[in-house]
């Protein structure tokens, strides 16, 4: 493998675990803080997309979908966490599975009926359809820089939120000790609503920018929801720097496995999973 070739790998593996971080933050937010476990939270990721592409269609303008599907995703998730998953932050973890396994059948449902069955292509804006040349014959795709900006700027400003802010101060206080944090006066249940919408637009957001090289489908957050999972066990639940460190080492591994030794390449996350669970079994950082 020449430089330029392992440029463009190490890009690609780069603009992947940046976008799995998004869609993992959101994850391991909502079970890290809420205690709640979200198997609909790939679901999230697909109607972003979808989303990406009907707003896309309506306003002709990937960027304008972007924000409307944004907000529309955010006041989702405050609907959800309002009508649904506050009755359930004190249940077992079984009937929250029970609950959110029933939300994926009910998110597909919906999708059929509003956006039917067919496999859709989300169109680049033009302004970043060209290409970076490398060498005389390699390029590389300038939306794709654009989706790891986007990645990078996200994963800042969640960090400031969380380590900067009053806002921040309350989650995280939330996390460590509920009936503490409610006996000091913090709203912990809009608390709560905040965490919850949050992940859900993150993972919307993923869907939205991943959508245009992705194309858009029924079922494609199932697999992303596997691999969601890997990172925030890899990272340690709970952990938002956890969940961006394990993203990029699944990135890097699920790139460079499939270039260098494709025969075993989709099992090389899973290795690396069970390689850090047995030296260390809560995750790279706890929470």
């Amino acid at each position: 493998m020449d430089f330029a070739n392992f440029l463009i790998q190490l890009l690609n593996s780069l603009q992947y675990g940046l976008l799995l971080f998004m869609l993992a933050a959101g994850l391991t937010l909502i079970f890290g803080i809420m205690g709640v476990v979200n198997l609909a939270h790939g679901s999230f990721y697909m109607l972003g997309a979808y989303m990406a592409w009907s707003f896309a269609g309506t306003f002709g303008s990937l960027f304008v979908a972007i924000v409307v599907g944004t907000v529309l995703s955010i006041l989702l998730g405050l609907v959800l966490e309002w009508s649904l998953f506050r009755h359930f932050y004190k249940r077992d973890h079984l009937d929250q599975v029970l609950l959110t396994f029933g939300l994926i059948y009910i998110f597909e449902e919906m999708r059929s009926l509003l956006w039917g069955d067919d496999v859709h292509a989300v169109q680049m804006p033009e302004m970043l359809n060209w290409s970076i040349a490398l060498t005389d014959n390699l390029s590389y795709p300038a939306y794709r820089l654009f989706m790891s900006g986007i990645c990078i700027l996200l994963a800042i400003g969640l960090y400031l939120l969380i380590s900067k802010t009053r806002l921040g101060m309350k989650i995280r206080a939330g996390a460590f000790n509920r009936d503490m944090t409610e006996a000091l006066g913090v709203n912990i249940r809009l608390i709560y609503a905040v965490v919850f919408a949050l992940g859900v637009g993150l993972a919307s957001i993923a869907g939205m920018i991943a959508a245009p090289i992705s194309s858009v489908y029924p079922g494609m957050g199932g697999s992303v929801l596997i691999m969601c999972f890997v990172v925030v066990v890899i990272g340690g639940i709970g952990s938002v720097r956890g969940a961006l460190i394990a993203a990029l080492l699944v990135g890097l591994v699920d790139t460079f496995g499939k270039v260098l030794i494709p025969q075993i390449a989709g099992m090389l996350v899973y290795m690396l999973m069970a390689a850090v669970l047995l030296y260390k079994p809560e995750g790279l950082f706890k929470q």
